[in-house]
């Protein structure tokens, strides 16, 4: 008859490598190659350890239980033995050097990001992102999507609350993308576990790093160094696709490419006509308020009380309230020695937008009125001021 208790063992015993692969509590396997060495070395390592602990903890219950006093055991009256000396040396090193050897090929393989495909620059913010494709010679900025109802409990979170962004970074499967990573003000990291990738953004160095997606999807990491105050709202978002769909994501982006061709010269100079043709109030105001929640409450609160004295409050505030240039001025440069950064990478209607929301929120208005100075701007203002 079948020992149904030993079945039972050794079935869960088989499925243990499987349990622990899908395991929440456990590292992912991912979907890069990278990512795959490390899972086998971090199990490889586990299992030497709890080899170590079961050895070591038998050893040392066995004689709590069989040289107690209590059963007549007396203690062996020794001070050294050459040769335990030499073997409890000699056997630490050799276990040592069998970790070190897979944990060096496995560094030496992370390191190796010659011959890539693709270059991409990833700047961290506080707190965003920025992905420049060297490549094609355009860059994006990745904001937490998340919306603020959320974060402040007046909606119901979404499945990927803090883990969703507005521009993800997308790049395509089967290609080596070598990553140049850096930062713009305080040290942040960059960290996508299914990637295999973590490494950290230091402003003035640049650190490298690469990947080789093996699986389309979507795969999700956050910032993993404490940035400041906003570090928990910079999430990453890389979205891995097909070559044909990248070639598709990279023309759109870039207008149609790099060729210098009339159609596409003609398309880039309606757009830009488009982004500098002047809005309505109703216009500026829906758009601004969406830029402001976008790119500003996340200092200078959503009902712009702020946090004094890093970030003024935007309610009646010497910017908001004073005269238009100043305010433009500092949207555009930002503030030497301040959390206030350039905003200049959005475009003039953008810019224009958020700045009219600015002014005319929270009774602003009534005040600039009464000093005389403009309420409204508009897209030609900001590219004048450029």
């Amino acid at each position: 008859m079948v020992n149904k208790k030993a079945l039972s063992s050794l079935i869960l015993l088989c499925l243990a490598p499987m349990v622990f692969a899908k395991s929440q509590y456990n590292m992912p396997t991912g979907v890069t190659s990278v990512s795959h060495d490390i899972y086998q070395l971090h199990m490889t390592i586990f299992w030497i350890c709890v080899i170590i602990g079961v050895g070591v903890f038998s050893v040392m219950f066995y004689a709590l239980i069989h040289h107690r006093k209590s059963v007549g055991a007396k203690p062996a009256n020794f001070h050294e033995h050459l040769w335990v000396e030499i073997i409890w040396a000699i056997i630490p090193t050799l276990i040592l050097i069998g970790m070190a050897i897979p944990a060096t090929r496995v560094l030496m393989h992370m390191d190796d990001s010659a011959e890539a495909d693709i270059n991409i620059k990833i700047t961290g913010y506080q707190w965003k992102w920025k992905y420049d494709y060297l490549d094609e010679g355009f860059g994006v900025f990745s904001n937490l999507a998340t919306t603020h109802a959320q974060i402040h409990n007046q909606e119901p979170k979404g499945e990927w609350y803090l883990l969703e962004v507005d521009e993800p970074l997308v790049v395509p499967v089967h290609k080596k993308i070598r990553f140049l990573i850096t930062a713009n003000d305080v040290i942040h990291s960059w960290w996508v576990p299914e990637l295999g990738v973590k490494q950290d953004g230091i402003p003035g160095f640049i650190n490298e790093t690469w990947t080789r997606i093996d699986k389309e999807g979507t795969y999700r990491g956050q910032c993993t160094e404490l940035c400041g105050m906003y570090h928990g709202y910079m999430p990453v978002v890389v979205k891995a696709v097909s070559e044909e769909e990248y070639k598709q994501y990279i023309a759109e982006k870039t207008g149609g490419g790099k060729s210098k061709d009339p159609v596409s010269m003609a398309q880039k100079q309606a757009i830009e006509e488009n982004l500098n043709k002047d809005l309505t109030h109703d216009e500026l105001m829906t758009i601004g308020k969406d830029g402001y929640l976008k790119h500003c409450a996340v200092c200078h609160q959503a009902n712009g009380q702020g946090m004094p004295p890093t970030f003024p409050a935007m309610i009646k505030g010497n910017i908001t309230t004073g005269p238009l240039e100043g305010h433009i001025n500092i949207v555009l440069h930002g503030q030497q020695g301040s959390a206030m950064q350039s905003f200049s990478y959005l475009t003039n209607k953008e810019i224009a937008a958020i700045i009219s929301y600015e002014r005319n929120a929270w009774g602003n208005d009534q005040v600039i009125e009464s000093k005389g100075h403009q309420v409204d701007v508009q897209p030609k203002t900001i590219e004048a001021a450029r």
